[in-house]
């Protein structure tokens, strides 16, 4: 991933007045250090350097060694996989902490997933949902709460209807040539609900549905990059928000970070953890890219980080001016991601799914998170958005008595009472990642840099899931990104 400034380290040896022999041995010393200095620093040379060593670094890399040509792997964190991370509950299961599911139409992840000889197994669905809102707990099956009356019904139903229209005008390589992408891009996704007009009861909904996908609130985003993610998964805003049929169906057996160990194992050596990257320097006809004391020389540079993250490498020449501009306007969704842990998923016996939306938080959306076999039972809950912002200081424990209540409020005290372990991880405060799920354009990004998010700047190519034309913020974006940018640098080899 990206990485911070540089420190520099000067060796000096003062000498004066010192005796002969003295600096003798110092300057043997001062000798020896150097050469081993400059071994360390000797440029490795390969076709291209891929910063970054999540699915879209890993993809592009394994692209590029399958077409015959040298690529190395160079990753900030003491592991691969970015955005997903397993986390082990016994000495046979894990759970996922990051990126998770996987659905219909993720062509990319899913082939990636056949090819690397994985597996995915269904979400738990069987049973009821759950509904609080307004203090008021209710079962219900299918994909929207029960609201109060048919006319809230229909409200949401139009909405949902609107959104997929104005998305059916998007086209996906190019957003900003959309009949309305001016007006689009220049209002956020709150004041286009303003314009609807729609009751409280209804918006809530909706609005409940947008924070699980983006991680941030409807004054976030702009109109034009909200229809833009929807057309990019099929055109049908239920694509993002289902289960069944939709984006959260299934999961990786092995948890979601084994599609990148997988593809690390097979790139070897081409890996490079604890490597974060301090600069990328072009030269005549290569590249330079230093890591830590190394530096590799390559013909092109594919870079893999959230433009949150960009700006934590320094470029020689600097990048063009748009190009830094954009990536000063896309910040990063806020997201703390929890797992609760049980015997056994005692929920089931009382004939729900784990599934619960509300209009209460700190935690909104509950899945059962559970292994294929059910063993152990575990609870995810997500803090979205302001609710996360709100709970970033806190300590583990204050969140973990936070999330216990809204469990307690949905599950009955069993949530309290059999929870054997709590997990969390706080995207925000990853500095390889300083959020989820993804990069969130305001209003004016799209239409004022156009194509600017995959447009290479000299030797240097973008990847990574905010780079997408399909299922943009997903895994499989992600697959897609690295892709598109190793047949780039192919083609230019």
């Amino acid at each position: 991933m990206a990485a911070t400034g540089e420190r520099g380290v000067s060796r000096r040896t003062a000498l004066g007045g010192a005796a002969a022999g003295v600096a003798g041995v110092a300057a043997a010393k001062i000798s020896s250090a150097s050469g081993a200095e400059l071994i360390a620093a000797k440029k490795r040379k390969v076709d291209v350097v891929v910063v970054g060593g999540g699915l879209a670094g890993l993809s592009a890399a394994r692209a590029i060694r399958k077409a015959g040509r040298s690529v190395v792997v160079l990753e900030a964190r003491d592991r691969v996989g970015g955005r997903t991370e397993n986390a082990k509950l016994n000495k046979t299961e894990v759970v996922e902490i990051g990126g998770q599911w996987v659905g219909p139409g993720q062509t990319h992840v899913l082939d990636m997933i056949d090819d690397l000889g994985l597996e995915t197994f269904d979400t738990y669905v069987d049973g009821k949902s759950l509904w609080y809102g307004n203090g008021t707990l209710s079962e219900y099956t299918g994909i929207i709460p029960p609201v109060s009356s048919g006319a809230v019904l229909v409200e949401i139903l139009n909405a949902l209807a609107d959104i997929n229209a104005k998305a059916a005008e998007v086209p996906v390589n190019e957003p900003w040539n959309a009949p309305h992408a001016t007006e689009w891009d220049s209002i956020t996704l709150s004041t286009y609900l303003d314009d609807l007009g729609l009751s409280d009861e209804a918006r809530g909904v909706i609005e409940l549905g947008i924070t699980s996908v983006f991680a941030v609130e409807p004054r976030d985003t702009s109109l034009l990059f909200f229809v833009l993610y929807v057309a990019m998964a099929g055109g049908d805003f239920n694509n993002l928000i289902n289960t069944t049929g939709g984006a959260q169906e299934k999961r990786i057996v092995g948890g979601s970070q084994a599609i990148s160990l997988k593809m690390a194992k097979q790139l070897g050596k081409s890996v490079e953890l604890n490597k974060p990257v301090r600069s990328v320097r072009t030269k005549g006809g290569r590249v330079d890219v230093k890591a830590g004391s190394a530096t590799w020389s390559a013909k092109r540079v594919i870079v893999t980080a959230p433009p949150a993250l960009v700006g934590g490498i320094q470029f020689d020449p600097p990048l063009p001016a748009a190009r830094m501009q954009y990536d000063q306007r896309v910040p990063m969704g806020t997201v703390i991601k929890t797992l609760s842990v049980y015997d056994a998923p005692f929920w089931r016996d009382s004939g729900l799914n784990g599934m619960t939306t509300s209009d209460t938080g700190p935690v909104k959306l509950t899945y059962d998170n559970s292994p294929p076999d059910g063993s152990p039972g575990v609870l995810l809950g997500f803090i979205e958005g302001q609710d996360a912002r709100d709970l970033l200081a806190a300590s583990e424990s204050a969140r973990r008595d936070a999330v216990t209540e809204c469990l307690v409020r949905y599950f009955g005290s069993e949530a309290e009472t059999r929870m054997t372990r709590y997990i969390e991880k706080s995207w925000a405060a990853d500095p390889w990642s300083r959020g989820c799920y993804g990069g969130v354009c305001p209003p004016g990004a799209i239409v004022a840099y156009p194509g600017i998010v995959r447009k290479p700047a000299g030797r240097i190519h973008w990847a990574g899931t905010e780079t997408a034309t399909e299922w943009g913020g997903y895994m499989s974006g992600a697959i897609q990104s690295g892709q598109r940018a190793a047949a780039e640098v192919l083609a230019k080899l």
